[in-house]
């Protein structure tokens, strides 16, 4: 059996012999070359563009950092599968983030100390993180799905709105202007003055899948949201951030006590749970510290579970790309005590990984599956503006 090349770039010479080691113990993957810098790393690339199944990058390297070497890449349009090797330091983190804006696959907290990087834990994470970014994994079962068709003018017309708001962001990103105002009138015809919340679940692909919805969203959207993304402590902040520079809707790491309000996303902040409870005539944030949930925490269910206490009027449920099936059962239990919820799914062409998408069209609760690109409209479709 060949094994897949790759191609390790970090600066450090302990860290390229720790991952050297780590990939090489595999029977499925070899180091095939090894680089010190972005400018190795990427005159590598171009001299053997179809080597590498995978690259492992470093952020922080003198002559050409990480994120230098992404950016000419996309630039070059050069295409290379990147996971991203960072530390858990703030600026690391938002380094991180910009790596995944500039297309990286995903990343690895990387160890803070040597004895850590010797560990079964770090060698699991890269071993499987190898796995999805190549797609050598058995355990990624894939089942092709097909999505309702749109079944009236007026709903046709939200699509070809939203398919409008799409382009002219698009051309607004690529004219660098940083706002843009849509007509949103379509969308005006929901109920008024019922309380609503827009749930969300991702892991694997999350962050960067995010990026493409999040500012999608009206800034006037007639419901608060929040976000399950499964990420170490450390990251969740520097993506709120980043998301919040990008988009219209306001979006913050959710902290105790923040009461949900209309037109605003609230990120679980990384390894704590999310709850959400009704406080007076207001619905507000719990962070827990609980315990994992099948090795998960943050964990989607829990925040799913929550809602079974609130009197929501309608609670939109959406699961993105991600590895495993945290959020089915939270939606089970919403659907088992008669909440009235409105499930958007993404389909699997787009999905990263169709894991946690695929466990909840499976259980048959899916109202609509449909593309990352459309998930920002089909959820503003459901809801409404204010």
């Amino acid at each position: 059996m060949l094994l897949k090349k790759i191609l390790v770039i970090d600066d450090s010479a302990l860290m390229r012999r720790v991952i050297s080691d780590i990939i090489n113990e595999s029977n499925d993957y070899e180091v095939a070359a090894i680089a010190k810098d972005g400018v190795e790393g990427f005159d590598l690339i171009i001299s053997n563009p179809n080597l590498y199944s995978a690259i492992i990058l470093d952020i922080n390297m003198p002559k050409m950092n990480g994120l230098e070497l992404l950016e000419k890449l996309q630039k070059n349009r050069i295409n290379q599968t990147v996971i991203v090797v960072s530390t858990v330091a703030k600026d690391g983190a938002k380094e991180t983030i910009k790596a995944l804006e500039y297309g990286a696959f995903d990343f690895v907290t990387k160890p803070e100390n040597y004895l850590d990087t010797k560990g079964d834990v770090f060698k699991k994470q890269i071993h499987n993180m190898l796995d999805l970014a190549t797609n050598s994994s058995n355990s990624i079962a894939r089942t092709k799905t097909v999505s309702t068709p749109m079944e009236t003018n007026h709903l046709k017309k939200l699509e070809e709105a939203a398919e409008a708001l799409n382009a002219l962001r698009r051309r607004s990103t690529e004219q660098n202007v940083s706002t843009i105002k849509v007509d949103t009138t379509l969308f005006t015809d929901i109920k008024r003055n019922e309380t609503k919340i827009v749930a969300l679940a991702c892991s694997t692909g999350g962050p960067k899948s995010l990026q493409q919805l999040i500012p999608f969203l009206p800034n006037n959207l007639d419901a608060g949201v929040v976000i399950v993304q499964h990420m170490p402590k450390g990251f969740t902040f520097s993506l709120a951030q980043r998301l919040n520079e990008i988009s219209d809707i306001k979006v913050k790491e959710a902290e105790e006590g923040d009461v949900i309000s209309k037109g605003c996303v609230y990120i679980a902040p990384g390894g704590r749970h999310l709850k959400i409870s009704k406080s007076g005539a207001s619905f507000v944030i719990k962070i827990s510290d609980e315990p994992a949930i099948e090795g998960l925490r943050p964990c989607a269910n829990v925040m799913f579970k929550s809602l079974e206490e609130c009197n929501y009027d309608e609670i939109t449920c959406v699961v993105l790309t991600g590895m495993g099936s945290d959020g089915t059962k939270g939606i089970q239990g919403l659907a088992a005590a008669k909440k009235n919820i409105h499930v958007i799914s993404q389909n699997e062409e787009t999905c990263v990984v169709y894991g946690m998408p695929k466990a909840i069209v499976q259980v048959g609760l899916v109202d609509e599956i449909v593309p990352l690109n459309k998930v920002a409209a089909a959820i503003t479709k459901n809801v409404g503006v204010s």
